[in-house]
């Protein structure tokens, strides 16, 4: 099965672009989504967890994300730490995954996946891009954040530039309509790079 990254800053839209190619019939892996199922669901995971970040990590209702959150999102090295124990469950996960999807190839989609080093268990990378004002404004509006902490969230995230020069293909997500025919022609593409691979 042929394996495409889709990666992009928070704000960016990278689901936006996910969204339109699973109208299109692309299977789509969160692997943000995946690994927090995977960090409550996983024995082994919650274990290595708690032994790094306390038992705050967990609570009644299961994963402590507001607590994690506060752990990991301002501080680069603790965000490293709980990316190492995370990522090869998620990745194990997505290998088995993927060879049970129809179709020309599937979509792996992570915020990291320049950061953990991922881009070698796809085939092809896709940056998901937008200004940064426009970003801070979509986050705010979606998780009520304020501006500063959104500010802080992108600082702690590769900027576009480097994205841009490290993906094969890019987007940029600024007008809905415009981005619609952009995510088509990607769509045409990357069927075309899958058949011929």
């Amino acid at each position: 099965m042929y394996k495409v990254g889709i990666t992009g800053g928070i704000g960016s839209g990278k689901s936006t672009v996910c969204r339109i190619l699973a109208e299109h019939g692309v299977a789509i892996y969160d692997a943000d989504s995946r690994a927090k199922e995977l960090m409550a669901t996983s024995a082994a995971l919650r274990a290595a967890i708690i032994e790094n970040f306390g038992a705050e990590s967990f609570n009644a209702e299961g994963l402590n994300r507001a607590y994690l959150a506060t752990r990991v999102f301002s501080d680069a090295e603790q965000l490293k730490v709980l990316n190492g124990l995370v990522h090869p469950a998620v990745i194990a996960d997505f290998e088995v995954w993927a060879e049970q999807q129809e179709g020309h190839y599937v979509v792996f989609e992570s915020a990291i996946l320049f950061e953990a080093k991922l881009e070698d268990r796809v085939d092809v990378t896709v940056a998901v891009m937008a200004p940064e004002e426009l970003r801070v404004e979509r986050v705010m509006g979606r998780d009520g954040a304020t501006k500063e902490q959104v500010l802080a969230r992108i600082k702690n995230q590769m900027s576009d530039d480097e994205r841009a020069d490290r993906a094969k293909y890019g987007v940029v997500n600024i007008d809905v309509e415009e981005l619609e025919e952009d995510v088509e022609q990607l769509h045409r593409r990357l069927s075309y790079d899958a058949q011929h691979k």
